[in-house]
């Protein structure tokens, strides 16, 4: 895997100028712009087509591609043509693969997700009955929480995001969030500043964990990082950029705000530095004072740095104070200004992103800086009902429609779609509105595919998106043709995981108790998750055979098996809620056979959980742990790799963060692996803890938690990295199982 990764980016520079003019954008776009052949220019594939080539070779020569301008500096596309002869026109690559996209859903009934696709499409491409035309109604489509690289996978390959980043495209995002290659940016600027390298690779956490280091939240956990990893993480960190780049997306990197490692007052002239106490149990690191000059000369140290490694960009992303950060007694006003002063010095006109998230941004940052280049991504939209006037609260500061539909990557479907129907266009068209983009921000992607596109189609659809027709077609092009039982399956899904709303203060699903730390009273596995379903688990459980009754035909794509098997874990998930307090209740009653056969149930269930998510490659811990291990050279950085990357899922740090800063489960999954290993493991124990309390009248023995759990993430057995089973014949077998 080393030299492969190194093989494919040893002509990234070479390809860079080439890369940009094909994408139309910047000065080597600029200088390269006047061909010389036009014959020559029209043969050679843009970045459009080469995309669509490595999605649907076998189509790819009938689909061509062209620029058309921006509509008063709105991106949009038109698609028209014949049979055979499909025309699509965007205002750049990325927008031309959304224009496509739009015509393989509405009139190819066909459909690309990062969670299954359905590409059985005819030899020749259907016509277009008319042409498909739309335009953007906002400026920014924002891509990924700051947590992404954690949750959805730390350890992905060029292969992984090079698709990863043609499905964004495909549904129609331009800035896309890229952590990728910090933990290189930090470690090259601070041995400017008196550290030496191994210093660095201590403070520098495990890839899994950067995500919060890159916060102000934490550091060093899962480290330190080898030279090895440093270097090849910096290498794909080129490579996804140039890619966005190539097709006319922005990156969005993270920029220089004051985190600075441990004793950094002792190293560097005149610098003061606040500590910033605690965060879930971790030490949190200092942060330099940015009103003096040593975090000038740090700023530029970092930002030179960064160019030289990535580039420029166009937007950088930052959090003063995040999640109980504290100024002492710096003034936040005058520190945010010190912060844009020094991003100004590097990249004079680029934007400042910032979370909208709890109190963030705090007011003072708000009034003290140029509003009109802060661009505020609303983590909060569709979550809590008193959120309703961004524009008093953020000071007319321009910003993004959000919403995280999960934390920590649960694997709970649904989503509030009634909000962002409503609340998008609503707050969008009012007199005086600021709201200039969407943001996608799941803490963990690669889920929720009926999610992904229906918030993706916000700013493509003209007027309020009806949901009762969206739902009516996605099953159409999601599978590939009409089918009464998938409409009928979608229907119930609507009405149920996918028509709750922020009323309840919650903008994801009530995760299941089989990933909970055993106890009779468990409400949720994730401390921070709503502890009832917010539906009635009934009337979801209809989806299940109506999803199996759909045509054989219909049923052969990597998009239906993925929503069976969705729908399957779901309905066993949503399962645990109703058996639990009945094992409660026999317990309490020291009803010993009732409690045995309760338990027998649970288990049971536990066993069809396990085999249902072992179908799709996506939910194999299995996976997770080998992509994590292929990044290390030696025995000992493939350990210290999967620690960091399991630990995460699981007790998430050590004790202290687990237990006092109820980080523990927050990122529980139902994944095969965790539900057959550690799940099944917890759970088998506490029975019979449980059950030995019934036979002799005693309490039950104690159990040690947390290590039990650490004791499993050292020495489990081996996991499949391939997935096992036919989800058909499983989902059959748990619709039997319910009596469904």
């Amino acid at each position: 895997m080393r030299l492969s990764r190194r093989t494919l980016l040893s002509s990234l520079a070479g390809s860079a100028l080439a890369v940009g003019a094909a994408a139309g954008t910047g000065p080597a776009a600029q200088a390269l712009a006047a061909p010389a052949d036009a014959a020559t220019a029209e043969a050679a594939p843009g970045p459009a087509a080469r995309a669509l080539a490595r999605l649907l070779p076998r189509h790819a020569d009938q689909v061509t591609f062209r620029a058309l301008a921006p509509a008063a500096g709105r991106d949009r596309f038109r698609v028209s043509g014949g049979a055979g002869r499909i025309l699509v026109e965007g205002s750049t690559p990325a927008v031309q693969l959304t224009g496509f996209h739009w015509y393989a859903r509405r009139v190819a009934r066909a459909h690309i997700s990062w969670a299954g696709e359905q590409t059985a499409l005819p030899a020749t491409l259907p016509p277009v009955p008319a042409p498909l035309a739309r335009t953007a109604d906002v400026t920014h489509r924002f891509a990924f929480n700051d947590t992404n690289d954690g949750y959805t996978g730390p350890f992905h390959d060029w292969a992984y995001w090079e698709r990863e980043l043609d499905v964004l495209a495909l549904h129609g995002y331009n800035d896309v969030l890229v952590y990728l290659g910090a933990d290189t940016v930090y470690h090259r600027t601070f041995l400017e500043h008196g550290y030496d390298d191994a210093e660095l690779r201590a403070w520098i956490p495990g890839p899994a964990h950067q995500p919060w280091w890159l916060l102000q939240n934490m550091s060093g956990f899962g480290g330190p990082v080898s030279s090895q990893l440093l270097e090849e993480r910096a290498e794909l960190a080129r490579r996804v950029v140039a890619r966005l780049r190539e097709l006319g997306m922005n990156p969005v990197l993270p920029g220089y705000f004051g985190t600075v490692p441990p004793g950094f007052a002792d190293r560097e002239p005149g610098a003061r530095v606040v500590p910033q106490g605690t965060w879930g149990g971790f030490a949190r690191p200092d942060w330099l004072d940015p009103r003096t000059d040593a975090f000038d000369r740090v700023a530029e140290t970092f930002y030179r740095v960064q160019d030289e490694l990535l580039g420029a960009a166009p937007m950088y992303k930052m959090d003063l104070l995040h999640e109980g950060g504290t100024p002492g007694d710096v003034p936040v006003g005058e520190a945010a200004r010190a912060v844009e002063a020094a991003l100004r010095a590097a990249h004079p006109e680029a934007l400042w992103s910032i979370l909208g998230w709890q109190n963030n941004p705090q007011r003072a940052i708000i009034e003290a800086v140029d509003r009109s280049k802060l661009f505020i991504v609303d983590g909060l939209s569709d979550h809590y009902p008193s959120v309703t006037d961004r524009e008093k609260t953020w000071l007319d500061t321009p910003y993004a429609f959000g919403s995280i539909w999960n934390f920590g990557g649960h694997t709970v479907m649904g989503a509030n779609t009634p909000d962002w129907a409503t609340l998008y266009e609503k707050w969008r068209t009012k007199e005086g509105s600021a709201l200039d983009g969407i943001a996608l921000m799941p803490e963990g992607a690669d889920n929720n595919p009926a999610a992904f596109a229906l918030f993706s189609d916000l700013p493509w659809t003209e007027g309020p998106l009806d949901l009762g027709d969206w739902f009516r077609q996605w099953p159409r092009y999601r599978y590939g043709g009409d089918d009464a039982h998938a409409a009928q399956a979608w229907d119930v899904l609507r009405r149920t995981a996918y028509g709750t709303t922020r009323a309840d203060s919650w903008s994801e699903g009530a995760d299941g108790l089989f990933g909970a730390r055993p106890d009779l009273h468990a409400l949720t596995a994730s401390y921070w998750s709503p502890t009832q379903l917010r539906y009635d688990a009934a009337e979801f459980a209809r989806a299940l055979p109506a999803l199996l009754a759909v045509t054989p035909a219909l049923r052969t794509s990597s998009a239906y098996r993925y929503d069976l098997m969705d729908v399957a874990r779901q309905v066993l998930s949503n399962r645990s809620r109703l058996l639990l307090p009945a094992l409660r209740a026999a317990y309490e009653a020291k009803d010993e056979k009732e409690f045995a056969r309760l338990t027998g149930e649970w288990l049971r269930d536990l066993g069809l959980l396990e085999r249902v998510v072992a179908t799709d490659r996506g939910h194999l811990v299995g996976r997770w742990i080998a992509d994590a291990r292929s990044w290390g050279d030696t025995a000992q950085d493939k350990d210290r790799l999967e620690y960091d990357a399991l630990s995460l899922l699981t007790v998430w740090g050590p004790r202290r963060s687990a237990e006092e800063g109820h980080l523990r489960d927050y990122a529980n999954r139902e994944w095969s692996g965790l539900v057959g290993g550690l799940y099944t493991l917890r759970w088998r124990t506490y029975f019979t803890t449980l059950s030995a309390a019934l036979s002799t009248g005693g309490a039950p023995v104690p159990v040690d938690w947390y290590a039990l759990e650490d004791q499993w993430l050292r020495t489990h057995p081996p996991f499949a990295t391939e997935p096992r089973g036919d989800i058909v014949k499983v989902a059959v077998e748990v619709s039997r199982a319910l009596g469904l």
